[in-house]
């Protein structure tokens, strides 16, 4: 069911759509995680929200401007047909067709796209800000994006999305390419070819620093690698991907924050160390009397640690008075909810446990009693489907069922893996 829902969006076909949406509409309207193309079903919808559901999938604001597109693709040897026809050859990896496409038309290597993120070829192998069923990276994406560099593609053309980034900006934060195991690689392949690290993402995403983009995105290992491979680090930054050295450069010798480092970066460093496990920066920042109920928007350090899964940082937290019961502004959870949405990656269990030794010795017992249950659960779904997304969220789904709604551990609704951090 859910692959024909997908395929009404992507080939246009409003009666298809109508049809599962009256026979399955409330599945539709909930929506499994993993779904590509789903971007949420309104209470309520007619014909005209379904179109706009679909014009809504393929980027585009109206109908009337999906229409128009539709129908310049009807004559296959259009140019916007051909590039169509190009970008489902990059993200499915058929590296055949792609050669023979741009054999006969070479300008299809630097034209865009016709939707509003007006990406090139290149920037579809980023994964990322793209229509949703075609962010996905193969397994010979190193090579796909190797053809169109040599090619001629502009290793930093910027795509529209997320106020302008480029391959290397998308690359560097999407999941896509981690769960394919490639984004070391691409990232490599596209330094090698010129790429700037500085001018990756937006000026006013993230200040214009991939690392600090990548930590907001979750990409930890992807924070690192451009880190490694000469990226800029402020205090954020640096605090996010360990470097203890550089952490320190922004304090003077009576542990007081330099000019050049503003408290905000100390905050946002400070929740990243936390939940990407930099222990030392972690303990360092404490040493400091930096204050532990501080937050934006009430997302605790707790929070940060609880969600990353790191019981060793839970606890020394909890050990220098860290407060466990603050529920963040937007999503109303507890850092014990953080943790369960986490569930199904190792460790996170015993993160969740060590907040949950903090409560009194009757609720103490009786949460500790549904945790072993989760936690026997989670590890049932790890092995049927280790490394599974789906096996993740299946774990926090039996966490919610087995844990009441008086305990006040609300979960976090993130989508996929984290909630993006950006205004």
């Amino acid at each position: 069911m859910w692959k024909l829902a997908e395929r009404a969006v992507i080939a246009g076909d409003v009666a298809a759509l109508e049809r599962l949406l009256r026979d399955y509409e409330q599945l539709l309207k909930e929506g499994p995680p993993q779904a590509s193309w789903f971007d949420g079903l309104p209470p309520r919808f007619s014909g005209g929200d379904v179109r706009a559901i679909i014009a809504g999938n393929h980027h585009f604001a109206t109908w009337d401007e999906f229409e128009a597109f539709a129908l310049e693709l009807r004559d296959e040897k259009s140019p916007t047909a051909q590039f169509e026809a190009a970008v489902d050859a990059v993200v499915s990896g058929d590296e055949a067709t792609l050669d023979r496409l741009l054999r006969a038309r070479p300008e299809l290597i630097h034209a865009r796209s016709k939707r509003p993120h007006h990406s090139t070829l290149l920037l579809y192998v980023g994964a990322n800000g793209v229509e949703g069923f075609r962010q996905k990276t193969p397994k010979n994406a190193v090579r796909i994006a190797e053809r169109l560099l040599a090619a001629g593609a502009d290793v930093d053309a910027v795509g529209e999305m997320y106020r302008g980034t480029t391959t290397l900006g998308l690359v560097a934060t999407s999941v896509h390419p981690v769960e394919t195991g490639v984004q070391a690689e691409l990232i490599d392949v596209l330094v090698r070819a010129g790429a700037s690290l500085a001018h990756a993402v937006a000026p006013d995403y993230t200040d214009g620093r991939v690392v600090n983009a990548c930590l907001a995105n979750g990409r930890g290992e992807g924070a690192q690698l451009v880190a490694e491979r000469g990226a800029e680090l402020d205090l954020e930054g640096a605090a996010g991907v360990g470097r203890l050295d550089v952490v320190k450069s922004f304090f003077d010798e009576r542990g007081r924050l330099t000019p050049g480092a503003p408290r905000e970066q100390l905050l946002r460093g400070c929740f990243w160390a936390c939940q990407y496990g930099r222990r030392e920066v972690v303990e360092f920042l404490l040493e400091r009397g930096i204050d532990l109920a501080e937050s934006r928007g009430n997302e605790t350090m707790l929070h940060g640690a609880a969600l990353g899964g790191h019981p060793d940082i839970v606890r020394i937290l909890i050990a220098h008075g860290a407060p466990i019961d603050v529920k963040d502004d937007h999503y109303q959870a507890t850092p014990l909810g953080w943790a369960l949405h986490g569930l199904g990656a190792s460790g996170r269990r015993h993160a969740g446990g060590a907040l949950l030794r903090r409560r009194s010795p009757t609720r103490r017992r009786r949460r500790a009693r549904r945790g072993r249950l989760v936690g026997r659960r989670a590890c049932q779904l790890r092995s049927a489907a280790a490394g599974s997304t789906d096996a993740r969220q299946a774990v926090v789904t039996v966490a919610l069922r087995l844990l009441d709604s008086k305990n006040d551990v609300a979960r976090p609704d993130f989508h996929q893996h984290y909630a993006t951090r950006q205004e």
